[in-house]
């Protein structure tokens, strides 16, 4: 067992952020073409950074408030994305073909929201993934449950696939409702993600400490939207983690649940590629709101 006793934390995280190899995704310099291509579907050149729209709820929620008809509900938005994350269920049965978005395709799953969440299995073969041009698959990573290590082990998995066809994988830092939501946690899971190989991987937001967690994640890291908020709250968030080093925000219940959607998606995009101000981004919602409401 490892010495832990007397154990120093972590407390250096300053100094300039390194870039190596002049390609804009965090951490994938040294990566094949072909995944490096797969990540730029994800991140615009531009900003290095993204807005993805997740949807994949269903796979343990069911037709949850918002997603009873992804083809009616969801698949107007699709345009508006840099990314969408989604089961290969929903992309083959209610998504475009035609659609320009990066496609992150949940590879885990296994119980329903009646069992324990954490009792996942890997879900998806990286051949399905390539046939379907997905840009990345996502699994959830379960640091401090009963089933972390299977989990750990189900991410090493994904990611020796995925560096075999040269697609990219988004780790998910879940949280228990038992675990502590702070930025040593955090801290925790972003890391042992991104060193058992992910290379993207998406986090909690925390208010104190934040920064800490994205500078000593070697690759990008990106925001969980989470439970719906008022969209001035949610704004606030996205604005708050890009400043503090995410490389983007992976919205949900805060885009599709909202009164208006699209003028959701359009604030958020203006908060992560623009660095609009959040007071700034909900005027752009309501005026957004006004003119579909006028229409």
């Amino acid at each position: 067992m490892a010495d832990t006793d007397g154990l120093l934390d972590a407390r250096d995280f300053g100094g300039a952020a390194s870039v190596t190899g002049g390609f804009h995704v965090k951490g994938a310099q040294a990566q094949d073409w072909g995944l490096q291509n797969r990540l730029a579907r994800i991140f615009k050149a531009d900003t290095g950074r993204t807005v993805m729209l997740a949807f994949d709820h269903g796979y343990f929620l069911g037709p949850m408030a918002g997603l009873e008809r992804i083809d009616v509900n969801i698949a107007p938005l699709v345009p508006d994305a840099d990314a969408i994350m989604l089961t290969r269920g929903v992309l083959r049965t209610s998504i475009p073909p035609a659609t320009d978005a990066g496609i992150v395709l949940r590879a885990s799953g296994g119980p329903s929201v009646l069992r324990d969440l954490s009792d996942e299995h890997i879900a998806l073969d990286m051949e399905d993934a390539v046939r379907l041009n997905a840009a990345a698959v996502a699994i959830q990573v379960f640091v401090g449950s009963e089933n972390e290590s299977r989990s750990i082990a189900n991410l090493a998995a994904l990611v020796d696939a995925g560096q075999r066809h040269g697609v990219a994988v988004l780790g998910v830092t879940a949280v228990g409702k038992d675990m502590v939501r702070d930025a040593r946690y955090f801290r925790l899971a972003t890391r042992i993600s991104a060193e058992m190989g992910a290379h993207i991987v998406k986090t909690y937001y925390v208010e104190e400490g934040f920064e800490t967690v994205t500078a000593s994640c070697p690759v990008p890291i990106i925001v969980a939207g989470g439970k719906k908020l008022p969209e001035l709250d949610a704004l606030t968030m996205a604005y708050r983690s890009i400043q503090e080093g995410a490389a983007g925000v992976d919205m949900g219940r805060n885009i599709f649940q909202s009164e208006n959607p699209a003028g959701m998606l359009a604030a958020i995009r203006a908060v992560v590629h623009d660095e609009v101000k959040p007071e700034e981004a909900y005027q752009l919602f309501k005026d957004h709101s006004a003119a579909s409401t006028a229409s």
